[in-house]
């Protein structure tokens, strides 16, 4: 009688507890989206709409709702008193990595001295599925790399193998989704000077294009700072490149969504580091899971996806 009261004590102890947690798991949409805790709700939000997988916060929230949380700092200027502590780690043959450092995250900048060491890799099974940037920096016998462009999901494959906009490889428009429409590249001429600027595939040749990706938005042009407020994406792992006036590349990668680790970036936090290092031009690249840098065979961020790299279509990578 005792063994058999025992055990109904511990299952209804155990489904008490099971619906907590499911009380729990369908209640925290709510307080996220609906609660009084604005900073979460702008993380929440932020991290959810610039992902993957927008449709779970435009289940909760109308995009006039979204957009008024994501701007909700836009007047403030977030970031300008940004300071910002950098402490060198890597340099190598031309190679410079620093540690960056904000109030709310932690991340690399890797400095290339001579823009025409970095190119486009793509999949190799470009159209099926992406791959890890560490085997494609490895297959495209090169020292470093960060993630690439945006990329879309036909089929809810979700693969990675699909690149969004124009992808131009050493001269050669290699995938094309928008036919003749114009793109938001983030592209290399010949003279590895860094273009950002909307063009057509017909617009290619006649601008001299040797490498691109497609991404945004723009942070700074011909030196002029362009994000307003905090610049409405909330804060995230992030991804950018710009140039100097000198040539050299400057790659910022953002850890973030991790509390104890980092929490992420705002626009307006990555386009003060590059105003910091002196870019006359930048530009934002895919972020989130897909926020990645790597050199000599190894990560040297932290990666937020708990299963590891992310497969991704594109990437900027630096040869020998």
């Amino acid at each position: 009688m005792r063994k058999r009261k025992r055990r109904i004590k511990a299952k209804n102890l155990v489904l008490f507890l099971l619906f907590n947690v499911i009380f729990s798991i369908l209640l925290a949409p709510f307080v996220l989206f609906y609660g009084p805790f604005q900073s979460l709700k702008v993380v929440a939000v932020g991290a959810v709409e610039t992902s993957r997988h927008p449709q779970v916060v435009r289940f909760f929230l109308s995009q006039d709702e979204i957009n008024t949380i994501l701007r909700s700092n836009d007047s403030q200027g977030v970031g300008s008193n940004l300071k910002i502590g950098t402490e060198q780690v890597v340099s190598d043959d031309g190679i410079t990595i620093e540690d960056i450092k904000g109030p709310n995250f932690k991340g690399k900048v890797m400095l290339v001295r001579d823009p025409k060491r970095v190119k486009v890799a793509v999949t190799k099974d470009l159209g099926e599925q992406g791959q890890r940037l560490t085997d494609m920096v490895k297959d495209a016998g090169a020292v470093a790399g960060v993630n690439g462009g945006g990329f879309y999901d036909p089929n809810g494959k979700g693969n990675g193998g699909f690149p969004f906009g124009l992808t131009v490889q050493n001269g050669k428009l290699v995938h094309n989704n928008v036919e003749n429409q114009k793109a938001s590249l983030v592209a290399l001429d010949g003279n590895g000077k860094l273009i950002i600027k909307e063009m057509s595939a017909s617009e290619l040749a006649q601008n001299n294009i040797k490498e691109a990706v497609t991404f945004g938005p723009n942070l700074i042009e011909d030196g002029k700072p362009l994000v307003k407020g905090d610049g409405g994406w909330g804060w995230a792992p992030r991804t950018a490149i710009g140039q100097t006036a000198d040539g050299t590349i400057i790659f910022v990668v953002i850890d973030g969504r991790q509390p104890t680790w980092s929490v992420g970036a705002s626009l307006r936090d990555v386009m003060n580091i590059f105003q910091k290092y002196d870019a006359v031009n930048a530009v934002n690249l895919d972020g989130g899971s897909s926020s990645e840098m790597v050199y000599n065979g190894k990560i040297v961020n932290k990666l937020w996806n708990i299963f590891g790299e992310r497969y991704i279509p594109t990437a900027f990578v630096v040869m020998p």
